[in-house]
């Protein structure tokens, strides 16, 4: 039986994979100086730049180049952030600053790092004008014309904190800069904050922010993901998403649109609609903190971690959202009758079988706890609902207010019970009991 099974779910991992293939780097099978990753980014000729806390690296056409044997500095040295600018690419430090390097020259602003006290550089982006905007650990929020410095410190100006974690530039040189005591936004002139007080953010120590075609924001934090508009909040967990943990390191967008997340549990991808697919720490990958995102010209996704290297996805494709939940679906099945002492495949019996662990009711709307893993998942004939948990004395438990169909709801520190569910979505609401043993 445990033959037949394997093959059958053998069988289903082949028709529902694509050709996809991860590829790990480290110290012990490159010529990587360092595993615990702290910056990727891609310059204009596709080179992979990588900064870990032994200096800095590039990586291009199969070869590795170590930088430390062409600047001392960089030997031993924390390489915080990474922006290529044309043929320049300036690299942030903990100790140096801001170093440029350009073709074979170094441009090392020491003078500056010391009269602004411009250690510990965490971010750095530029806007329309070539305006360089640096985060500094500790200490502001700093910019650079090519000519002039200017530090924004929480003393002389609105920023929230001289803690800065991440900034970006919108389609309207406005500067976006997470911080551990929330979001700012920067005109030139004006500011303007967004904190759990205020807003709908969901943390408010905010670790990265990306900004979709359509100039919405998608904001990490460390308390889940967050999509604003300029208007209206949308939050992501993993309560209400298959997201594989809370606290969103890095984002980037990939050719085709979709999000890609570094998380503390693994990697994601998400179409910014309905579709997920997820990658867990301890599944595919190894368990670890995944700190950053880097996607080259061929498509390539390049992941850093805290401890295990350089992973690079090749070759993936999102898989067609019906496949997904059909495959699902019979995986799913055939683990259950594994575990019951049956058989699946033609000669299985196929008839529906009902019973503690899966509960159906009409509108097509179907929960399936998975037990072992902690969760349960909730499919329908809509792309989201409000799911309202409700005891046995008929007491509101907990609330999700935006679920995302066929995403994860964690269960696993809620009382042992019976529960009705409340499924409410554009076709209506519904009722479905399970019990949580």
């Amino acid at each position: 039986m445990k033959q037949t099974l394997a093959i059958a779910i053998a069988t289903l991992l082949a028709w529902t994979a694509t050709a996809q293939k991860w590829t790990n780097y480290t110290t012990r099978n490159s010529e990587l100086t360092g595993n615990n990753i702290l910056a990727i980014s891609l310059d204009n000729r596709n080179n992979l730049w990588v900064g870990t806390t032994q200096g800095l690296n590039c990586y291009k056409n199969g070869n590795w180049t170590d930088y430390s044997d062409f600047n001392e500095k960089l030997k031993n040295q924390f390489v915080n952030c990474l922006l290529p600018e044309g043929n320049t690419l300036w690299i942030g430090t903990d100790d140096y600053g801001v170093i440029e390097l350009n073709g074979n020259r170094w441009f090392e602003h020491s003078e500056e790092t010391r009269r602004l006290n411009m250690k510990y550089i965490r971010d750095i982006a530029v806007d329309h004008a070539g305006t360089k905007w640096i985060g500094v650990t500790l200490s502001g929020f700093v910019s650079y014309d090519g000519v002039n410095w200017h530090k924004y410190t929480a003393n002389d100006s609105e920023l929230l904190s001289d803690f800065i974690l991440c900034v970006v530039v919108d389609n309207r040189d406005r500067k976006w800069i997470g911080t551990n005591d929330g979001l700012c936004v920067f005109d030139g002139n004006r500011w303007i904050s967004y904190t759990t007080k205020n807003s709908k953010i969901a943390h408010n120590i905010v670790l990265s922010i990306a900004i979709d075609k359509q100039n919405v924001k998608w904001i990490g934090t460390l308390e889940g993901l967050c999509r604003f508009d300029g208007e209206e909040w949308q939050l992501f967990h993993t309560d209400n998403s298959p997201l594989p943990g809370n606290q969103i390191n890095d984002l980037a967008f990939d050719k085709e649109g979709h999000l890609w997340m570094a998380t503390d549990g693994g990697v994601a991808v998400f179409d910014c609609k309905d579709r997920w697919d997820t990658f867990r720490g301890g599944d595919v990958l190894p368990k670890c903190m995944y700190q950053n995102i880097a996607i080259d010209r061929s498509g390539n996704i390049w992941f850093g971690t805290d401890e295990k290297g350089l992973y690079c996805l090749s070759d993936y494709q999102m898989a067609d959202r019906t496949v997904a939940e059909n495959s699902e679906s019979t995986a799913d099945a055939a683990l259950a009758d594994a575990k019951a002492g049956t058989a699946t495949g033609p000669e299985a019996d196929k008839k529906p079988k009902q019973s503690a662990e899966t509960a159906e009711v009409e509108d097509r709307i179907k929960l399936t706890p998975n037990l072992e893993e902690g969760y349960i998942t909730i499919t329908m004939n809509a792309p989201e609902a409000q799911v309202t948990f409700l005891n046995s004395k008929g007491e509101k438990v907990r609330t999700v207010p935006r679920y995302i169909n066929g995403s994860h709801i964690n269960i696993a520190k809620m009382k042992k019970g019976t529960y009705t569910v409340r499924v409410k979505n554009k076709n209506g609401t519904r009722t479905v009991k399970f019990t949580l043993k």
